[in-house]
């Protein structure tokens, strides 16, 4: 558990992310972990037509790999605009910083990337308690994460340390880490149409069963183009899905 006094508000940079018509905004901001001697980076998606005193549910997002350009967790607008819009308290996580080391591009993905996922791991958690410390009235029984890609596989790892802290988890088209074979918290998982994902990553049809695990294949939505690159028909397909999970509305 980090102690209160282990956190500072680094920076502080509010600014709209749309036109003044739009009813989302977007906080950036940069909290710091003094246990890790870490930055942790982070945009904060809200809609300005819900009172501040409601109870929202709560989502993480955690990005696709950006090769430690610093803005990766800026390039998802479409999905956490959008959510906010649809009554949750968003916020990306920027997981990795200019002085990081690269992931490793050669050796046993779920061997050489682990330390970075673990690392993703910790900057969640971190941002949960931050989060619990500066929005109490947040619904934190309704704690949600949602990863593309290495992003991904952070989400699919954090249940592992932490499986009571969360109530769903949605991967877009994680490739290493294997989803958890669990009923709690739920799981979900948005597939590509051209990046197949390594063995033992996806539940089979009788584990679906079992665990009640969601596998979705987009048969139209290249890997890379989860994020913003996506266009308006994959962009509402995601979005569509993921708020439906969300809602627990599909099976």
């Amino acid at each position: 558990m980090y102690k209160t006094f282990l956190w500072a508000f680094f920076s502080l940079i509010s600014t709209p992310l749309f036109s003044q018509s739009n009813i989302t905004t977007c906080d950036t901001l940069t909290w710091y972990d003094f246990s890790r001697n870490r930055k942790i980076p982070v945009a904060i998606y809200k809609s300005n037509s819900l009172h501040q005193s409601s109870k929202l549910p709560v989502v993480i997002f955690s990005h696709g790999y950006g090769q430690n350009d610093g803005i990766a967790y800026l390039n998802y607008t479409y999905l956490t605009k959008f959510l906010a819009e649809k009554g949750f308290f968003v916020v990306s996580v920027q997981h990795e910083l200019a002085t990081d080391s690269l992931i490793p591009s050669t050796g046993i993905p779920q061997i050489v990337r682990r330390p970075f996922w673990e690392r993703g791991v910790d900057n969640i958690h971190f941002v949960i308690e931050q989060l619990k410390l500066q929005f109490p009235r947040l619904d934190f029984k309704k704690l949600s994460l949602i990863g593309h890609s290495n992003g991904g596989d952070i989400t699919a790892l954090f249940p592992e340390r932490y499986p009571k802290l969360i109530h769903k988890i949605i991967t877009l088209d994680n490739r290493r880490m294997p989803l958890p074979r669990t009923k709690s918290p739920k799981i979900y998982t948005l597939r590509s149409s051209d990046q197949p994902a390594d063995k033992g990553v996806l539940p089979d049809e009788f584990e679906q069963k079992k665990w009640s695990i969601q596998v979705v294949k987009l048969p139209n939505t290249p890997h890379n183009d989860m994020d913003n690159h996506a266009n308006e028909r994959q962009r509402n397909e995601i979005q569509t899905y993921v708020l439906q999970f969300l809602k627990n509305k599909s099976r």
